[in-house]
């Protein structure tokens, strides 16, 4: 029977052309709109490394103390990033299967030919590529070796790699930074975690962006003195001078530590209570310690990297797509009006309420699969213009991830069009069950 009622309803397309376009139109238009502002909200919460999301850490440790937080409506606030000697200990205590801490910086690039350019990396440690799984296409990272020695060493992004060695085998290659030669190591394949969440502060604006263009051992960085790419907060005057600076309380590097079992948790922040106290014990503290410890999905909602334009668009698309669903309701209706004389007859032949309700949904399950197929259009055309807006070039791949469907949006798209021009169909359908076959023919 439902080959016969989509036969019927196939055909029934042709029938009154003009209500048939308006209902795919209003179908299609609500979808596309809701799925375009779904799709990006979904890029934009999702899991960025869903493998080991529930393994990484960052912890925060309170260096101002309770005056930091006064006139600050969160009453649990503490400095998001850490000072030098909190990311330098915590990463020599090994309390974790990795750590690292890190910065992000810029540094001119000098090609082998061509004009210098700037370039946007991590200064951090070799525990940095095993914690959060980074893909290597050529080489590896370097080691601790490297760490301690301070050594001119630095792993390669691929775009970078790409732009100063089109032709020829990157490693071992010498690659000038700040007019230093620095010896690459590696070459990481694409690797952008959408949020970048391992720093969500250096560069908020950026952080569905890509990953950085190089990496080099912190220890190098902290001997050239370069300056970090973002915010630096201090509880006062920023001190002048890089000793007075390593030696502050001022706030810029980040810090994570993976703990793969519940027991290396509680372990680490029994270690990270105490060396709060320890802290305080020695003079540094004057208030009760105080310590937070987020996991990767933890850190996202605590840092609200999402913006909240985002969650207003989605309610705008879902209202729009509510008027649409509402139209499409009164666009069945005036249809099935039209068709009353036919479906009298169908009834009058013998066919059950039944019969004319399934074939009334089955026309609507037909207009909604064309609405689904228009909204994908509408989708991806919507996202392109979000792109647009937003300024997101070809060359982002991981901004272009964002603003574009995958295929399990696709078919999320085309269940959700048909689902819902089914559930408005049904009103229209037991309207149309309760013909009288009577009058109908007694009209004809």
């Amino acid at each position: 029977m439902l080959g016969y009622y989509l036969e019927l309803a196939i055909r029934g397309l042709r029938r009154n052309v003009m209500l048939t376009v308006l209902t795919i139109a209003a179908v299609g238009a609500g979808i596309g709109a809701s799925m375009a502002m779904l799709t990006t909200l979904r890029a934009m919460s999702g899991d960025p490394i869903p493998e080991k999301s529930a393994q990484l850490f960052v912890p925060l440790i309170d260096v101002w103390g309770p005056q930091s937080r006064q006139g600050n409506s969160n009453s649990d606030w503490l400095p998001q990033t850490f000072t030098y000697r909190d990311a330098v200990a915590l990463t020599k205590a090994h309390k974790g299967t990795h750590q690292a801490a890190m910065f992000r910086m810029n540094m001119d690039v000098s090609p082998p030919t061509g004009t210098p350019f700037q370039a946007s990396g991590r200064a951090t440690y070799a525990d940095f590529f095993a914690m959060f799984d980074v893909p290597f296409s050529d080489g590896a990272a370097w080691g601790q070796h490297e760490d301690d020695g301070h050594q001119n060493v630095v792993v390669l992004g691929a775009k970078l790699a790409q732009r100063l060695f089109p032709d020829t085998e990157p490693l071992g290659r010498t690659v000038s930074l700040n007019a230093r030669d620095y010896r690459v190591v590696g070459v990481v394949r694409p690797w952008t975690p959408s949020p970048r969440f391992y720093d969500l502060f250096s560069a908020r604006r950026s952080s569905y962006g890509d990953s950085e263009d190089f990496f080099i051992p912190f220890s190098n960085a902290i001997d050239r003195q370069l300056r970090v790419q973002g915010a630096t907060n201090c509880n006062g005057p920023p001190p002048p001078g890089w000793e007075a600076r390593l030696n502050s309380e001022c706030v810029w590097l980040q810090f994570w530590v993976e703990l793969p079992t519940a027991a290396q948790v509680r372990s680490f922040r029994t270690y990270l209570e105490g060396y709060a106290a320890e802290q305080r014990e020695s003079g540094r503290f004057h208030w009760p310690p105080l310590v937070r410890l987020y996991d990767v999905m933890g850190w996202i909602e605590h840092s609200q990297v999402l913006p909240e334009s985002v969650r207003v668009n989605v309610v705008i698309a879902a209202g729009f797509l509510t008027v649409c669903l509402v139209n499409s309701v009164g666009l069945m209706l005036a249809k099935l009006s039209g068709r009353a004389g036919e479906l009298g007859l169908r009834r009058a032949l013998g066919a059950s309420r039944s019969d004319v309700f399934l074939q009334c949904l089955t026309d609507a399950m037909v207009i909604g699969v064309l609405g689904g197929v228009l909204g994908l259009g509408l989708t991806v055309t919507g996202l392109w213009g979000l792109r647009l807006l937003r300024g997101v070039d070809g060359q982002s791949g991981a901004a272009v991830r964002l603003y574009s469907l995958d295929w399990s949006m696709v078919v999320i798209t085309l269940l959700a069009a048909v689902a819902a021009t089914v559930a408005c169909a049904v009103y229209p359908a037991l309207r149309a069950t309760r013909v009288q076959p009577a009058w109908q023919l007694k009209a004809q």
